[in-house]
């Protein structure tokens, strides 16, 4: 029987030093993951050479940088990485962020660092 999740029973991890995951499905075809980035923090630069992200902001705001230029999110907004293009997560706002990072397929293995010169 299918069972409710939520970030009290998900596998958590903390990235960044800063910032928490919680896997809230990791299957090998999709992951969805609900993340809190507190304000002035983000992730590397890096690419994923097969998979799909989709970013989607529940609360604050958040800005996805990308070697094609940035594109700045409120909550109840989105934005698609498609394989291949370097990108980095960043909380510009003044209070933390929770969004869903949702990947076809899963992420695992298929992410490496990028420099990135803009």
């Amino acid at each position: 029987m299918p069972e409710a999740v939520d970030v009290t029973n998900a596998d958590h991890y903390v990235w960044g030093e800063v910032s928490d995951g919680w896997r809230l499905l990791d299957s090998p075809g999709l992951s969805v993951i609900e993340e809190r980035v507190p304000a002035g923090a983000g992730e590397e630069w890096h690419v994923h050479d097969t998979a799909t992200q989709f970013f989607y902001v529940l609360e604050g705001t958040a800005q996805m940088q990308t070697a094609e230029g940035a594109v700045d999110l409120e909550a109840r907004q989105g934005v698609e990485v498609r394989p291949g293009l370097a990108h980095r997560f960043f909380n510009p706002g003044a209070a933390e962020t929770r969004f869903l990072v949702i990947s076809t397929p899963n992420t695992r293995g298929d992410r490496r660092p990028v420099h990135v010169a803009l």
